[in-house]
């Protein structure tokens, strides 16, 4: 990986070198692609830039454990190692993941859709956590949400909420999430204190444009409505929710957020091209897989993904067979630990299957 690191700066250096020449200069085609490519690898280039000097000063730090110190010296000198190597094994962690193979969809916004599952009331509220856990993490690294369309339960849950997550990566980060979510604890309306098991599904879908899914307007059925729930005055005198009616396939999108029907339609339309795509990319990806798995003998993965249990206050990935502690630090955004496990996990499940079928 190292090796790896080395010629990729190198590559960089070049690239500076070439773009700083009068020929290029001279030509803004040239410099224009020469740029992107620079700008494409600079992020990963100064990651390794300071895994090499904080390697380095930890070379220059270990020898002084040995050297005549007295003991406070002794102590931080011994504080500065841990740190450096703290450090050292982050930046190791944040290369790797870095240097992984790019989905296409990964730099992508995405459209999220969380419906509560098995378990009544309690799915419902448990939907309403999963989607406050999302917000918080894409607020963490700089996101924006925006819901499309909501429909909310009794006790302040929601049976189904579909929402946009916008921001550079945003497929990356959230594409890992998709599948069912279980929860284990006491819901607030049993008072005999029984532990219940509960469901919610997601689902992480990356935004299509209109070049990437062609949808022909004789295929659809577009009808405006009154919308339902808050919205003040203007929800029952003006028309402006949007359901869309795919005919081929039978997928109908809903948006009524938006006091604007340009806004809701528009909204509609972007869920409907981005399911479409999803199916057509799920396609895709089934033919790869069973291809693989008919090859190598690898089965199916469980449709639950994952399970939040609160009595035992930990969360289980069960894909990764690997429980964190502190659920309610997970259920706050904090989700980087799983999501870079993840990605590491699936980079090597497909070197394994790919170095199966040579």
């Amino acid at each position: 990986m190292l090796d790896q690191l080395e010629r990729i700066e190198k590559h960089y250096q070049e690239l500076d070198r070439q773009i700083a020449t009068p020929e290029v200069a001279s030509n803004p085609g040239q410099l224009q692609k020469l740029a992107q490519e620079r700008a494409s690898i600079e992020s990963l280039v100064t990651k390794y830039r300071e895994y090499k000097a904080t390697d380095k000063a930890l070379a220059e730090t270990r020898p002084m454990q040995s050297g005549e110190l007295d003991k406070d010296m002794k102590a931080l000198v011994k504080q500065e190692i841990e740190s450096l190597e703290s450090k050292l094994g982050q930046l190791l962690q944040e290369l790797k993941l870095a240097l992984l193979p790019k989905d296409a969809n990964d730099e992508k916004d995405i459209i999220m859709e969380i419906r509560a599952g098995a378990g009544g009331d309690e799915a419902s509220l448990f939907a309403a956590d999963l989607f406050r856990m999302y917000s918080r993490y894409a607020q963490s690294k700089g996101r924006k949400i925006d819901i499309i369309s909501r429909n909310e339960s009794d006790r302040g849950g929601f049976k189904e909420i579909i929402f946009e997550i916008k921001g550079k990566g945003a497929f990356s980060q959230f594409k890992y999430e998709r599948g069912t979510h279980r929860v284990q604890r006491v819901p607030v309306t049993e008072s005999s204190g029984r532990i219940h098991t509960s469901a919610s599904t997601v689902a992480v879908l990356p935004e299509a444009d209109e070049v990437e899914v062609s949808i022909n307007p004789d295929d659809m059925r577009i009808d405006i409505f009154h919308s339902g729930g808050a919205g003040g005055q203007n929800v029952n005198k003006v028309a402006t929710a949007v359901r869309i009616t795919h005919l081929p396939t039978g997928i109908v999108t809903i948006c009524q957020d938006e006091r604007s029907q340009l806004r809701n339609k528009t909204k509609a339309m972007s869920v409907l091209r981005a399911r479409l795509l999803d199916i057509e990319q799920r396609k895709q990806e089934k033919e790869i897989t069973d291809q693989r798995r008919a090859q190598v003998g690898t089965g199916d993965r469980a449709e639950k993904i994952r399970t939040y249990n609160f009595p035992q206050d930990r969360v289980t990935d069960h894909r990764l067979k690997k429980t964190l502690h502190n659920l309610p630090r997970i259920l706050e955004g904090e989700l980087d630990e799983l999501t870079e496990a993840l990605a590491l996990a699936s980079a090597a499940e497909v070197q394994r299957l790919e170095a199966q079928l040579e």
